[in-house]
């Protein structure tokens, strides 16, 4: 039976050509750490970490290589710049769209004494503009959004928010998950202050290693959550003052780092080949999935097949239940998707997919047109049985 992968939103498959092998380069033939060795293998690896941040900080055009913070994936580095930042009696803005990775911390922040508020999203999950910036002008402490939903693909007008939060001086975060590698993030043009990314996802990199890029205005006003050893300032049981060792102890993942580092030169050798191609599938799924809907089948999220959207069309079996039709899709077709909430429960309530939740199709740089034809001949099945 045919196979495609289409759950390229949880991660990426395959990998970018190279990335197992750097692995294993470090693994087998370096192997040392950094920061604490003073030998050339150690020298040579640093260099690796080093190259790493500056081919990231020149992806999203971030404020300089040392605040390119490595950690082990946009989940960790969320948590760190909300956590770090807010205060009790802070306010805070977020989208009802938000994934889990940014609910989650804003829910225990808001159980300390916290304010979350929200902006409102109409049923396709698209941001009511107007209301941000009103919101943003009573001058919270801070604004965090998706670049794009992880449910529905829609865009956040992220290069529309930033400008309106650096006039009232707002720290503006986003969570590039679904966005970086794959679609341009310009931080100093969207007056971005800290984008937390993974580096398995549009970066076609590995799991277990991700970054955070950080402004110096948004660093000096974040406490570190985490302490320990940095190799650096040994004598002083405080954190290092300087980027990137005051958000780095402990030992990084540097067969991660490795890898990222291949999967970021690919990408700088495909250049927007790569994207535009991710951009077609994109549109071409969409398009056949919209072909099928009023039949048993509901697209959630915007449906305008020309305008940008993340690599994801999620669908509502309205006559089926989307558990059994996932399950049937991987079982009598060799399609593998994303069922459930999303870890995303108020973005479905806001597109009106919960609790039944929807299946999610999400594609990758590698998979093909054809691949997309014989999805929605797989889903046509299922609607006339």
């Amino acid at each position: 039976m045919r196979k495609v992968y289409m759950d390229n939103a949880a991660t990426s498959y395959p990998k970018a050509p190279g990335v197992g092998a750097a692995m294993a380069n470090y693994i087998e033939n370096v192997g040392c750490n950094i920061g604490r060795g003073g030998y050339q293998s150690a020298y040579d690896a640093a260099g690796v970490a080093l190259d790493t941040r500056e081919r990231l900080n020149a992806l999203v055009h971030g404020p300089g290589a040392r605040n390119v913070i490595l950690t082990p994936g946009a989940t960790y580095g969320l948590n760190f710049l909300l956590k770090g930042l807010l205060r009790p009696g802070d306010r805070v803005l977020t989208s009802p769209m938000e994934h889990n990775a940014v609910l989650r911390p804003l829910k225990q922040l808001e159980q300390a004494g916290v304010q979350v508020e929200y902006v409102p999203c109409d049923g396709r999950g698209v941001l009511d503009l107007e209301r941000a910036g009103a919101q943003i002008g009573t001058k919270p402490r801070a604004v965090i959004l998706t670049h794009a939903s992880n449910v529905s693909g829609g865009m956040m007008p992220i290069e529309k928010i930033g400008p309106l939060c650096r006039r009232a001086g707002v720290f503006f975060l986003v969570d590039g998950a679904q966005t970086v590698g794959m679609h341009p993030v310009d931080m100093a043009e969207m007056c971005i202050d800290a984008l937390a990314f993974p580096g398995h996802k549009g970066l076609l990199g590995p799991q277990g290693i991700g970054g955070m890029v950080v402004t110096d205005a948004l660093a000096g006003a974040i406490d570190p959550l985490v302490a320990g050893g940095t190799g650096s300032l040994s004598h002083s049981l405080e954190m290092p003052d300087f980027l990137p060792d005051r958000f780095e102890p402990g030992t990084l993942n540097l067969p991660g780092v490795y890898g990222l580092n291949a999967a970021l030169q690919y990408l700088k050798q495909q250049g927007d080949a790569l994207r535009e191609r991710e951009y077609r599938l994109t549109r071409h799924l969409l398009a056949r999935m919209l072909e099928l809907e009023g039949d048993g089948l509901r697209v959630l999220g915007p449906t305008e097949v020309f305008n940008p959207r993340a690599g994801v069309v999620s669908v509502d079996f309205t006559g089926l239940d989307n558990g059994e039709a996932a399950f049937r899709l991987e079982q009598e077709s060799g399609v593998a998707t994303r069922c459930g909430l999303h870890c995303a429960p108020t973005a479905h309530l806001t597109l009106g997919s919960y609790p039944q939740g929807a299946v999610r199709f999400s594609v990758g740089p590698f998979n093909t047109f054809a691949e997309i034809d014989y999805v929605q001949g797989a889903v046509y099945n299922l609607l006339c049985r």
